[in-house]
C-alpha cells in the first residue's frame, strides 16, 4: 500500500495508552498531517487508548487534512483488526469528509 501526494496513506498506530494517526506521502517520504491523543486539543481527559479517544483522533486528522485540501486517502490499518479503536477512527474520519 503506497500513498501519493494526491492520495496519501492514513496509517494508524495504537498503544495501550494512546492512538496515533499520520497521513504519509510515500513517494516523497513526507508526513503531511498527524494527530494523536498526546495533543491537548485531542487528548481530553481520561484514558487515551479507547474508542472515544480514537474517534477524536480521526476527527482531528480529517479536519487537518481538509485544511490542506486532502479529501481522498488510502487507509492502512497497520495489521490491526478493523474493529474497536481502528473502526472508530476510520468512521470519524469519514464523517468529517475524508473518502477512502
Amino acid at each position: 500500500m503506497i500513498g501519493t501526494g494526491g492520495k496519501p496513506r492514513l496509517t494508524v498506530f495504537r498503544s495501550l495508552r494512546h492512538v496515533y494517526a499520520q497521513l504519509i506521502d510515500d513517494t516523497n517520504g513526507r508526513t503531511l498531517v498527524s494527530a494523536s491523543t498526546l495533543e491537548k486539543q485531542v487528548g481530553g481527559s481520561g484514558h487515551g487508548g479507547n474508542a472515544d479517544a480514537a474517534r477524536r483522533v480521526g476527527a482531528s486528522i480529517a479536519k487537518k487534512a481538509l485544511g490542506k485540501e486532502i479529501k481522498s486517502i488510502v487507509f492502512d490499518r497497520s495489521g490491526y483488526q478493523y474493529h474497536g479503536c481502528i473502526k472508530a477512527l476510520a468512521d470519524a474520519a469519514r464523517e468529517q469528509g475524508l473518502s477512502f
